[in-house]
């Protein structure tokens, strides 16, 4: 497996150098919107500290994650009166990782609703309305 490459966009992301739309954040992560979303409200959830995917998280990193990968599917469920909800996540380049800092992928679904195809931007003005409807359905 390779090195944590700190110049990957998530790392950007977190130290300010790319926007985002962040959700919500505490002292181990962070939770932004998908720019790419598949589902209105996709959402991601990245540690803040560097590890590359599952491979090599501590414990304490995954522990982390998850807590906040289960707020944020609560709050999407929410805020976009979800019927249920898929939860992503990838590892290394031949499990279908496109970007190597660990992150999972939250994503409201709705009865009869595929999600879109990847790889398609999204609409940035409709993104920060529903990243606004994550953070109402946090309070």
């Amino acid at each position: 497996m390779a090195a944590y490459d700190p110049e990957n966009i998530f790392a950007k992301i977190l130290r300010g150098e790319i926007p985002s739309t962040r959700v919500y954040e505490d002292d181990e992560t962070l939770a932004f919107m998908d720019i790419m979303p598949r589902a209105d409200g996709h959402l991601l959830v990245i540690p803040k500290t560097p590890c590359r995917n599952i491979l090599d998280a501590t414990p304490e990193q995954l522990a982390a994650v998850m807590a906040t990968v289960q707020k944020m599917a609560k709050a999407v469920v929410k805020a976009f009166d979800a019927d249920g909800l898929t939860i992503q996540q990838f590892n290394e380049a031949a499990g279908g990782q496109e970007v190597f800092h660990l992150h999972f992928h939250v994503l409201p679904r709705h009865d009869g609703v595929a999600v879109r195809a990847p790889g398609t931007m999204g609409d940035f003005d409709l993104i920060a309305e529903h990243g606004e409807r994550v953070k109402a359905a946090l309070s």
